[in-house]
């Protein structure tokens, strides 16, 4: 998602009058209720599920990074060949390789910060997922509240369609 999306414009300052004007006159009150417990639940789960993923992303990138050290430990440790013969009697070396094998600072780093944002990438969209299932399944206890917020819905969105083919009919920008 773009950051682009939080920006404030006058064009979303309107659809989010138009969208406040449907809230007030097609719903009751407690319509309103549940769809605002709904919002902050989705949200709730998104950010818990946010910090979650984060903190399972930096413990795998500790298990990974102590697991690399402890790999480069045994391999230094172990015995390595250092030339090769061959049947023709030719003798060649083996360049030690272990430098270039040691963890480093930027590798770990690169660790924790493609681990971390993995783990906040799945764990958000994983929340946010399970918040809308959860909320939707809020909003449809009652058959007549999820009829009426339907209803609402429609006309907010025939609505913002004709805002949207006025404004291009009249020469607005496209993106």
């Amino acid at each position: 998602m773009s950051l682009a999306a939080f920006r404030k414009t006058p064009e979303h300052e309107d659809f989010a009058k138009l969208a406040d004007d449907h809230i007030k006159h097609d719903l009751n009150d407690s319509d309103r209720d549940v769809l605002q417990e709904a919002a902050s639940k989705a949200s709730l789960l998104a950010i818990l599920g946010t910090v979650v993923g984060l903190g399972l992303g930096a413990y795998a990138a500790f298990r990974l990074r102590k697991m690399r050290t402890g790999m480069f430990q045994a391999f230094r440790a172990t015995e390595k060949p250092i030339r090769v013969v061959f049947s023709g009697g030719r003798t060649e070396s083996i360049p030690d390789i272990t430098p270039y094998l040691r963890p480093s600072r930027f590798g770990d780093i690169a660790t924790y910060f493609f681990f971390s944002l993995g783990g906040i990438v799945l764990g958000g969209e994983l929340g946010f997922w399970l918040g809308t299932w959860s909320a939707a399944r809020a909003i449809a206890k009652d058959p007549q509240r999820k009829k009426r917020i339907e209803t609402a819905y429609r006309k907010f969105k025939a609505d913002y369609l004709r805002y949207e083919a006025q404004r291009l009919d009249q020469g607005g920008p496209v993106f």
